[in-house]
């Protein structure tokens, strides 16, 4: 073969080749980075802060762990832990200031990924709650099943007897189900 042949034939291998990857980048899926979940979805490293944060294009995505960092000084839950896959019943632990209860108690409710509510309950102080103290307490919220891996959203509300809205306040976590 003399050299005109050899590059027409390397020629060929080029063009076969970049047709080749052409076709297998349009067979491909392409995600769209939005955020910290989808993010995690393509495999970058989740860096282990609090909350968790994932970079991609440029750009620093954080998890949403709801409202748990501002209201650390009022109310802490221990079960379920934000973004924590949940199932009936529900049991919710923590422990919150005396100024959460109000009876030596508070109501929770959980919605699904539309906003609709699917359960609500009381939790309950499981020591004396008239104190500036953190008191534990205990709830057992019971649902019906939701499709795997959907969103929804747990929420402890300070007890407002009152009914003013000063007197309001909420501890928003993240759930899956």
């Amino acid at each position: 073969m003399n050299a005109k042949q050899w590059g027409f034939i390397l020629l060929l291998v080029i063009l076969i080749a970049a047709a080749l990857m052409v076709w297998q980048s349009f067979g491909q899926t392409r995600v769209a980075v939005t955020d910290f979940n989808s993010c995690a979805a393509t495999g970058r490293a989740v860096m282990e802060s609090y909350p968790r944060q994932c970079a991609y294009g440029g750009k620093t995505f954080t998890e949403n762990i709801g409202n748990a960092l501002e209201k650390t000084d009022l109310i802490q839950v221990s079960n379920p832990t934000p973004n924590q896959t949940i199932k009936s019943p529900l049991a919710i632990t923590g422990q919150a200031i005396g100024s959460w209860y109000f009876e030596a108690s508070f109501p929770t409710k959980l919605f699904d990924a539309n906003n609709n509510q699917l359960a609500e309950g009381i939790a309950t102080a499981q020591g004396d709650w008239m104190t500036t103290n953190f008191v534990p307490f205990t709830a057992t919220l019971n649902f019906s099943a939701q499709p795997a891996n959907s969103a929804g959203t747990l929420i402890l509300y300070k007890d407002n007897p009152s009914g003013l809205p000063a007197n309001d306040d909420q501890l928003t976590i993240p759930v899956t189900f």
